[in-house]
């Protein structure tokens, strides 16, 4: 009721600050206070580039599904796309990597049923216009045509299944090991009918079937331990065990990752132990190119972990923001919003700024650094190039926004001394620094958070 209640009101004021005085009467003082929360920061993703303005763009990524990216959003669904990779294929245990394809004329294990089809439009206007047919035979041609048409995967699941029997005698047919892969699948959107993107994780991991619910544990410790790490308040994120009844067809079990938003929760990533009948299907009942080395006739099973990256992308950027009051100069408030993010995820680690009376040595000198910030692999905010007149608050305010982890400042004093000022985000402490240690400073602060 109140997650409605947040979105009609979020509709209506198309995400601006400013809600109308009626609406307001409708939520509770805290409902009130989520509302604003919510407001800040789907604006702020606009804002600050990471989503692409327009009502219904902003509303698909607040419901975790794809949508038109900025240029900081982008990066940030990127660099958490590789963090991930990183984790599975770096976890010890051993996890292959898999590209397959996003249409299929192959039946699904669930044999067809909730399939979405591409079907040309001219074809199907050609089958309805024959007005000479009657119904029945009508409906027999559309059939036809949806038979013929190409299905689109709406997850990554089918595409390791058949890739597990040239996979297995890559690993000399032994278990246990996992098939990783990423990539856009279309789910129907809810209650609409409609397909929709989403950018989908998926681990499918194969083992003997009396380890199939010890890996399940094992990936969901794993799992919730990842979401944890790049958090700002890990206890935001949590798991719980799926209920009986609400199992899919071919899970004994399941555990959903879950993340505690303004609105609600919602669910980041499911983990299932999926027996090995979709498997069977597959391959058409063939046990014997399924079973593998372990003295035994059986044949795996299956533990599939899906996660929805673009409703992860979403929670990182709701635990980051913070909205801080500091008191100014004649009891003034001020209120400085500050995107928090992990400092392997934000999108510009650096931000690069000249003091007053910008000389061309001051700009080669920040054209030196941007280059040797490139070639470390550190991305940078070529702040020097703004051409407008901006006061340092200004631009503080901004790169805080932007999630940007430190803002380097050039002056006279630096073609003088060598030294430069450095603004740490998290604290907005101002240090100076030599011009050599920078990015050696950068580096080792990025590889530090990495690491914990």
């Amino acid at each position: 009721m109140f997650t409605r209640c947040v979105r009609n009101i979020l509709s209506r004021s198309a995400f601006t600050v400013t809600l109308k005085q009626h609406s307001w009467r409708r939520c509770s003082t805290s409902q009130t206070e989520t509302v604003d929360q919510v407001t800040t920061l789907l604006q702020l993703c606009v804002d600050r580039f990471f989503v692409s303005p327009g009502h219904a763009n902003v509303e698909l990524f607040q419901r975790g599904l794809c949508c038109s990216y900025g240029p900081l959003g982008m990066e940030l669904r990127r660099n958490l796309l590789d963090q991930w990779w990183h984790s599975v294929t770096r976890s010890g245990a051993q996890v292959l990597g898999i590209n397959t394809l996003s249409s299929s004329s192959r039946e699904a294990p669930t044999g067809g049923q909730g399939q979405l089809r591409i079907v040309e439009c001219e074809l199907l206007k050609q089958r309805l216009g024959q007005k000479e047919l009657s119904k029945e035979r009508l409906a027999e041609e559309v059939r036809m045509l949806l038979q013929m048409s190409p299905s689109m995967r709406t997850n990554l699941l089918q595409g390791a299944l058949e890739q597990f029997v040239p996979s297995l005698e890559l690993v000399y047919r032994k278990l246990p090991f996992g098939l990783a892969e990423t990539g856009l699948c279309f789910q129907p959107a809810e209650g609409s009918g409609c397909s929709a993107e989403v950018t989908q994780t998926s681990l499918v991991w194969f083992c003997s079937p009396r380890t199939s619910s010890q890996w399940l544990d094992h990936w969901t410790r794993q799992r919730l331990k990842w979401w944890r790490k790049f958090a700002l308040s890990p206890s935001d994120f949590s798991s719980n065990e799926v209920q009986q009844e609400e199992l899919e067809q071919a899970a004994s079990r399941g555990v959903r990752i879950i993340y505690n938003f303004p609105w609600g929760q919602e669910v980041l990533e499911t983990l299932w132990s999926r027996g090995d009948a979709e498997l069977l299907h597959i391959h058409k009942g063939d046990r014997s190119k399924l079973q593998h080395r372990d003295g035994r006739k059986s044949i795996p099973h299956v533990v599939s972990i899906t996660a929805n990256m673009d409703r992860g992308a979403m929670a990182f950027l709701s635990n980051s923001l913070q909205q801080l009051k500091r008191e100014e100069s004649k009891q003034k408030l001020h209120q400085r919003k500050v995107l928090k993010l992990h400092p392997v995820l934000a999108p510009i680690k650096v931000a690069l700024n000249i003091a007053r009376g910008a000389t061309v040595e001051l700009r080669q000198i920040c054209e030196g650094l941007l280059q040797e910030f490139l070639e470390a692999k550190i991305s940078v905010w070529p702040g020097y190039l703004e051409t407008l007149p901006t006061s340092m608050e200004q631009l503080n305010a901004k790169y805080d926004e932007m999630g940007v982890l430190f803002t380097i400042i050039i002056s006279e004093n630096t073609l003088e001394s060598g030294l430069l000022q450095v603004r740490s985000r998290d604290t907005a402490i101002k240090e100076t620094m030599h011009i050599s240690e920078i990015k050696n400073f950068l580096f080792r602060y990025i590889s530090a958070a990495d690491n914990i």
